[in-house]
């Protein structure tokens, strides 16, 4: 009797007989832990994380080892050629699954004159006002208040190190409580996200072996826009294109010259404008091909809570693209998006010239029936179609004297979209551990409009994924004045603890 007694001790100590906590116990342990995960976000936001700076993102990774080793998980650089990716490990007795999570450590870069505080990367709590300014508070307060409301602001705050600290404070909590998961679970940290992960797709398929894993989860990106619990099934890719026009060799008076010489701002402005109609629909021929709805997947589509009369109001939008009959549908096609453009000069800047060339650079969303490098070639054709030649570097003087209209194309593919099913074993499973947390389904988003480096391990694992959102959806990610929720940081603690807890299928 004794020794069976010493057997049930070992085995609840190894989190295998660990009882599956209930909403109260989650609500319990997180309100034991939060204060200490705050502890440890203000920690990892302190960290500059610019991977421009090479030197930033060395700290980090160090500091991501030094975490999980103290918690006894196993760490190991992949090295990539240039920034390496990190993969912390813990792995359960006699698991038979694994997850892999992903997370990406580095920012985007601070200009901290647009910042309404010193330093971006000093966490400070903030107060909404009732005239909407937001009001300095003591870090302190938080031992003796809480506020769902109030919020930390600070770079990476919730894109991406507030949800690493969520998982990290998570993890210490269920291990208090002798409450482990029965899978394996592995996180790989991308420290370079921020850049377009330019190294991550060959490092998948180099420690393929490495990464083996049944399902993956990301916990990147905000909530729906209501703020309830989330879920999305895929995230759209993304692909560029650089396009030059060209004038005269050299900017030329607009006085001597306007009549004459043809302006490349003009060109560029008369080509772009002849790929969408006045909805925002692309009129290249083919664009949208392979991309219908059924009346379920229109169903998923109204199931979303959407409040599209309060975004547009935020967005201060009279109409919207005509693309798709909602928000959620839109969001379900690729898209062509003008995400700047430049020639010549204005403001105090201005001169009166023709420019010598007009630039505009594109972003092109991808959805899984969008294989971009046949819209790559449907957009050359429309563009000849429209007079041009094209070119892949500057028009030799041949060239400039041969071709009345030339443009340079070049273009790039950063990763692909992915999309799992929402009625996979993948889908259930999560539904039933955020069920438990919180007592109803979590809003279901067939894919996500942003895009995140996952198809490249979707593709080379052959595994499903899903992202778990946990922040707050005006986070100010990659803008001044970033910032994370208190309740959802609260509320991202329990969520990750639900997953944690339940049992794999």
């Amino acid at each position: 009797m004794k020794r069976f007694a010493l057997l049930l001790a070992f085995l609840f100590s190894t989190g295998l007989f660990a009882q599956t906590p209930d909403r109260a116990k989650l609500e319990s342990l997180t309100e034991k832990h939060w204060q200490d995960g705050l502890k440890l976000l203000n920690e990892i936001v302190s960290m500059p994380n610019d991977a421009v700076f090479p030197e930033q993102i060395e700290v980090n990774v160090q500091w991501c080892e030094r975490v999980f080793l103290e918690r006894k998980w196993t760490a190991e650089r992949l090295e990539t050629g240039g920034i390496p990716l990190l993969l912390v490990e813990k792995k359960q007795p006699n698991a038979k699954k694994t997850a892999l999570f992903y997370f990406h450590v580095d920012g985007q870069a601070v200009d901290i004159s647009k910042w309404d505080q010193p330093n971006a990367y000093e966490p400070v709590l903030k107060a909404q006002t009732e005239s909407g300014t937001w009001e300095v508070l003591p870090m302190e307060r938080l031992k003796s208040e809480y506020h769902p409301d109030w919020r930390i602001f600070g770079r990476s705050t919730s894109d991406d190190k507030g949800p690493l600290a969520m998982l990290i404070t998570a993890w210490d909590a269920l291990t208090e409580a002798g409450i482990f998961p029965d899978y394996s679970v592995k996180i790989i940290l991308d420290f370079e996200e921020e850049q377009g992960s330019p190294r991550l797709p060959a490092a998948v398929i180099q420690y393929k072996d490495k990464l083996t894993a049944d399902l993956m989860l990301i916990m990147d990106g905000p909530r729906h826009t209501s703020n309830l619990p989330t879920l999305s099934y895929g995230a759209r890719g993304i692909s560029e294109l650089f396009l030059t026009t060209y004038g005269p060799k050299l900017p030329q008076h607009s006085g001597h010259y306007g009549n004459y010489a043809p302006n490349p701002a003009l060109l560029m402005s008369q080509l772009l404008a002849s790929m969408k109609d006045e909805n925002g629909r692309v009129v290249i021929q083919g664009f949208y091909d392979g991309i219908t709805f059924t009346e379920a997947e229109q169903k998923i589509f109204a199931a979303v809570p959407d409040n599209e009369p309060a975004v547009k109001k935020r967005l201060g939008l009279g109409r919207t693209d005509q693309v798709g009959k909602s928000y959620q549908e839109s969001i379900n096609y690729p898209s062509l998006n003008i995400r700047g453009m430049s020639a010549g000069y204005t403001g105090a800047q201005a001169t009166t010239i023709i420019p010598a060339i007009a630039a505009a650079e594109l972003d092109m969303r991808l959805v899984p029936e969008s294989d971009p490098v046949r819209l790559f070639g449907l957009i050359k054709d429309h563009i000849r179609k429209q007079g041009f030649h094209i070119v892949e570097k500057d028009p030799t003087d041949e060239e400039r004297m041969t071709y009345p209209k030339i443009v340079k194309v070049n273009t790039s593919i950063s990763y692909q979209a992915f999309r799992t099913p929402m009625d996979s074993p993948t889908g259930a499973w999560l539904r039933k551990a955020m069920n438990r947390a919180f007592g109803q389904d979590p809003v279901q988003i067939r894919i996500s409009g942003g895009s995140i480096p996952i198809s490249p391990f979707v593709d080379a694992l052959g595994i499903p994924a899903v992202t778990i959102p946990t922040v707050n959806a005006d986070n100010n990610q990659h803008s001044p004045n970033e910032n994370l929720r208190l309740g959802n940081y609260k509320e991202g603690i329990l969520t990750i603890m639900s997953v944690l807890s339940e049992k794999m299928y």
